[in-house]
């Protein structure tokens, strides 16, 4: 059941973010590491969608105020995207879930990224033994590293120690299948942590966002994905 939900830009550590939350708070929480475009309306409207299931939410802000959404065109973002720093997003992302667990009063929390944040849910996982859970939908993992990748997806999918899910598209013209193929290697290869993985045959890169929907398979995938990652969301955090 639903429950009533406040919502609001907020600032942590001198970084903006997004909270949403049940009225009152919670103990269960999530970081959400969105896509290229950053605090979209749709990323918001997924976190405030987790809040009403009782999970107080906390959306990093890779762009740090920058206007984004689906109105900036996409070389801006590339261009932005080209200028991260995996070690200093980490920190970000690492002093957000300090809040949560903190000041906002979160016993258990995970995290849930999308493409770009896909993958920096599964560096933060490497890095970061308090979460509860790791969400990667369509992780952006080349085959090749982009020069600023400095921290390899594949090793810290292998060092995890919580639960994973990964989401997978089986059209992903942005990350070969034998990218893949070595993360569902790596993630198997841990002696602790479930690993659910999701494999869509024909989906694309990106098939979570509603402008890919046009594609009847990538909104077929997105409307499996979605409640799999909120149940798996709710019992992983629920476990803390």
């Amino acid at each position: 059941m639903a429950t009533d939900i406040e919502n609001s830009m907020i600032t942590v550590a001198g970084q903006g973010a997004y909270l949403s939350r049940p009225a009152g708070g919670s103990t269960a929480g999530m970081l959400l590491l969105p896509m290229i475009s950053g605090i979209s309306a749709q990323v918001r409207e997924w976190a405030d969608t987790l809040a009403g299931r009782g999970i107080t939410t906390l959306t990093w802000d890779p762009w740090h105020g920058r206007p984004s959404g689906d109105e900036t065109p996409m070389d801006t973002l590339f261009g932005w995207m080209s200028e991260l720093d995996d070690e200093t997003c980490l920190g970000e992302a690492r002093q957000l879930l300090d809040h949560l667990l903190g000041e906002l009063g979160c016993t258990s929390a995970g995290t849930i990224g999308w493409c770009m944040g896909g993958r920096f849910a599964l560096l933060l996982g490497g890095r970061e033994p308090r979460l509860a859970n790791v969400v990667a939908y369509h992780p952006t993992v080349p085959g090749t590293p982009a020069p600023n990748h400095t921290v390899d997806a594949v090793a810290a999918a292998a060092s995890i120690g919580a639960p994973v899910l990964m989401l997978y598209p089986g059209a992903d013209s942005l990350v070969p299948v034998e990218s893949f193929q070595r993360l569902q290697t790596a993630l198997q290869s841990r002696s602790t942590g479930t690993s659910v993985v999701a494999f869509f045959p024909g989906a694309e890169h990106g098939f979570s966002a509603r402008a890919r929907h046009g594609n009847p398979v990538n909104a077929e995938a997105a409307a499996l994905a979605w409640p799999q990652a909120v149940q798996f969301i709710e019992t992983t955090t629920a476990a803390g």
